[in-house]
């Protein structure tokens, strides 16, 4: 079972990282398995992931508080607006748009009502 806690883990590890640079692609609940998974699995990678520089003290600020750091919310604001401005920009259906903004919408008060890490 390690094995499989192992793969899921790393897995998980690369979507977060690709949620970096990917709009709508979690990167903190992506991380936040990752953990899950390496306490179950490796210890030398559980450590590592917390201990990271960049990706470690977002899992801890979320872990403690259920916070998100400004900067981070800045960025998924910009990647929300981005990815609707560009829906706008390809003319999806009005359907289409009300449901994303309905959902985008969600997603920011969830985001923004986060306490500061």
């Amino acid at each position: 079972m390690r094995i499989v806690w192992l793969v899921l883990g790393l897995l998980s590890v690369g979507l977060a990282l690709i949620g970096i640079v990917l709009p709508l692609l979690p990167t903190v609940p992506f991380l936040l398995l990752a953990t899950f998974f390496f306490a179950r699995s490796s210890e030398r990678l559980h450590y590592w992931l917390l201990s990271h520089p960049s990706m470690g003290p977002m899992i801890d600020d979320w872990h403690s508080r259920g916070a998100i750091r400004p900067a981070a919310k800045r960025l998924a604001t910009l990647s929300i607006g981005l990815v609707f401005g560009l829906s706008l920009v390809l003319g999806l259906r009005p359907l289409i748009l009300g449901i994303q903004a309905i959902t985008l919408g969600a997603v920011l008060i969830f985001i923004w009502s986060r306490p500061n890490g």
